[in-house]
């Protein structure tokens, strides 16, 4: 590493702290100093490395793509110090695990199990957040998520816990035996899909129906949505792995099935992970080993 040629770390701070709290202002609180101090150290950073790094010709000052591409770099350097100097002190041991999740995929896979993990490791406290937003995985915040899609989040590590398509179903007391001879057909039945997303709209239009429309949409959180469709009161497109159980015993009827390879990954931020994420991480493959014994 050529060390002299590495700007003044008090400059490298104030930049990272700019871009994590979003303005100077909140920056100069991060590191209780003044905002003329970031201003400067920023102004330093910038002439050292002949380049501009701010947008200021916004109202609020924003990173340029050079600007962004370092921050991430810092971001990333900073926060696995954190993570060591935190893990070597004790500092981070009694903080909670957080983990961000779907609330189907808490409700559906992970509630029913979740004593198992408990009574392993009954020190570590969970901080369960389940929620369809895309939560930040940051430094003394959200440790781990657990998403749906096909991975590779920039920026990101993301290892697949259960692989499993979308599927399209409803119950038998709202489609009957009628024939659904294709996606518009569905359009003419309610829909269910989960609070805080597009779900039902998005795979209707991505199987052709151009507006996306259904005869009346209801939104529940998705721990209620199955049920809700157990019930009659609409189609939902949700996780196959999930339904299995219910279209073997004829609660659900399977209308289509999605081919793409899609799944839930668990994801992490790059670098060194505190003792109760792998803990949790490592119990996570294996109740995925033990499911798929089943």
């Amino acid at each position: 590493m050529k060390w002299s040629g590495l700007p003044p770390l008090s400059a490298l701070r104030a930049f990272a702290a700019f871009h994590q709290a979003g303005s100077m202002s909140a920056a100069g609180g991060l590191l209780n100093v003044s905002h003329a101090a970031i201003s400067q150290q920023i102004k330093a950073l910038e002439s050292h490395m002949g380049m501009a790094l701010i947008d200021r010709s916004t109202r609020l000052p924003q990173p340029t793509p050079a600007g962004l591409q370092l921050a991430e770099a810092l971001d990333l350097g900073f926060g696995n110090i954190a993570r060591v100097v935190d893990e070597l002190t004790g500092a981070d041991a009694l903080r909670p695990l957080q983990v961000t999740l779907t609330p189907s995929f808490a409700s559906s896979w992970l509630m029913p199990r979740l004593a198992r993990f408990r009574a392993i490791h009954p020190e570590i406290d969970l901080m369960l957040n389940a929620t369809p937003k895309r939560v930040p995985l940051a430094v003394g915040g959200t440790d781990l998520a657990i998403r749906y899609g096909k991975g590779g989040w920039p920026g990101l590590e993301a290892e697949l816990l259960l692989d499993s398509p979308l599927a399209v179903v409803a119950a038998p007391k709202l489609i009957g035996e009628d024939q659904i001879t294709g996606p518009a057909s569905l359009t003419r039945y309610p829909w269910i899909q989960e609070l805080g997303t597009s779900e039902a709209s998005n795979w209707l239009i991505q199987h052709g129906v151009v507006d996306g429309r259904a005869n009346g949409l209801l939104e529940l959180p998705g721990n209620l949505m199955l049920d809700a469709a157990r019930d009659g009161q609409g189609v939902v497109v949700t996780v196959r792995r999930f339904i299995e159980a219910d279209i073997a015993a004829g609660r659900l009827r399977l209308l289509f099935a999605d081919k793409a390879a899609k799944g839930y990954y668990i994801v992490t931020r790059p670098g060194i992970l505190r003792p109760a994420v792998r803990h949790f991480i490592a119990w996570l493959r294996q109740e995925t080993r033990q499911t798929a014994k089943v």
